[in-house]
């Protein structure tokens, strides 16, 4: 008998691909339901529906495959308890998201007229998406400050990674970035980690990136913070009670998304990837699929040329993806910010793209961050 599953649509590269593992249904994230869900064995979702009691109970779910990195939208403890088993796709969009923070970074230094060697960078939450960040601001010459109190613990200093409180983070940084997942409970809970407290205990008066979830920043706080000069800029990927996200903070930041930092296609491959093969694991299917391929850049060759080259870092990164055009749109009509990221366009990684004419003091820092040179 046949695997019946039910996916997302807007999942991309799953249709064509998923059909090989079972009989498969798919609909729009927002149309998961008791009905819909009651006769299927497995899920392929997003983040669009909260997978709980209310739509799981009675159900024949056996497996919530999401592809995502994180699981605040599937209440763990009850499918825990009640034989429901669920997957994500840790480190997925990791590469995505620091291409998003390094486009986001250049941007900032560019209309601030900083240089980002001169700038010292706290990140809270080093995972897998925190390292990528970490290991792409080193590459651009900045100082890298540390903050993962559940690694710290579990770690020390025996991998040579040297972490360092909040405190210092809010004393120190220029530039404070958050990458930690949502959680509500426990020693080290984040939610509303950025508070008016937090703010108010600021020494300098940093740029705010929030690429992570957006209840780990008070929406409301940073509203104030950003009227009262306590922040000097901010950058909000994730945003609290998303798609209706608060009209005057959106309004007040530098860089405005729809939640898709994490969006490229490349990063978007790897989930769909990742989800079947917790899929065919789990039922133990032993099935090697074949996967849809990733399409190329419309223009996958950057000519620097006639570029200067104090510009040519910023152009090539600019080149593969820049979030201006996202947020102008989404300031002019909040109102889609489900339709901005179900109908998401192509967007590839520096991997996929070719750098001639690069300055040889410019080329090493674009080999570095993945460009091929």
């Amino acid at each position: 008998m046949k695997l019946k599953i039910l996916a997302d649509a807007h999942i991309p590269y799953l249709k064509g691909v998923a059909e090989q593992f079972g009989e498969v249904e798919y609909l729009p994230g927002n149309q998961f339901n008791r009905e819909t869900i009651k006769e299927k064995d497995a899920l392929i979702v997003r983040t669009v529906t909260h997978f709980g009691e209310e739509i799981l109970s009675g159900s024949s779910v056996k497996l919530i495959c999401s592809a995502t990195i994180g699981f605040d939208h599937i209440d763990t403890a009850w499918c825990d308890t009640h034989g429901v088993a669920w997957r994500t796709a840790p480190g997925c969009n990791a590469a995505s998201v620091g291409q998003y923070v390094t486009a986001s970074l250049l941007y900032l230094a560019d209309k601030q007229h900083f240089t980002l060697k001169e700038k010292t960078i706290g990140i809270v939450g080093v995972g897998n998406v925190g390292s990528k960040v970490e290991a792409a601001c080193r590459k651009l010459g900045m100082r890298v400050l540390l903050n993962d109190p559940p690694r710290e613990e579990s770690e020390g200093n025996d991998n040579g990674t040297t972490f360092v409180d909040l405190e210092t983070i809010r004393q120190e940084a220029d530039i404070i970035t958050f990458h930690t997942p949502l959680t509500k409970t426990g020693r080290h809970q984040t939610y509303h980690l950025a508070d008016d407290a937090f703010f108010a205990a600021l020494s300098k008066k940093p740029v705010i990136i929030n690429a992570a979830r957006g209840g780990i920043t008070d929406n409301r706080a940073l509203t104030r913070a950003l009227e009262e000069g306590t922040v000097s800029a901010a950058v909000i990927d994730c945003w609290e009670n998303e798609p209706e996200i608060d009209r005057e903070l959106l309004q007040r930041v530098d860089i405005a998304t729809p939640h898709i930092a994490g969006y490229s296609a490349d990063g978007k491959w790897n989930a769909t990837r990742m989800s079947l093969e917790n899929l065919n694991t789990f039922f133990g299917l032993h099935i090697k699929p074949c996967y849809l391929e990733i399409p190329s850049p419309k223009q996958p060759v950057i000519d620097l040329q006639k570029v200067p080259r104090d510009q040519q870092l910023s152009h090539a990164v600019w080149h593969t993806y820049h979030p201006l055009t996202e947020t102008a749109a989404l300031k002019e009509s909040p109102e889609k910010f489900y339709q901005f990221r179900s109908n998401y366009p192509l967007r590839r990684e520096y991997h996929a793209y070719r750098v001639v004419h690069a300055d040889p003091s410019v080329s090493e820092d674009l080999r570095k961050l993945g460009f091929r040179i």
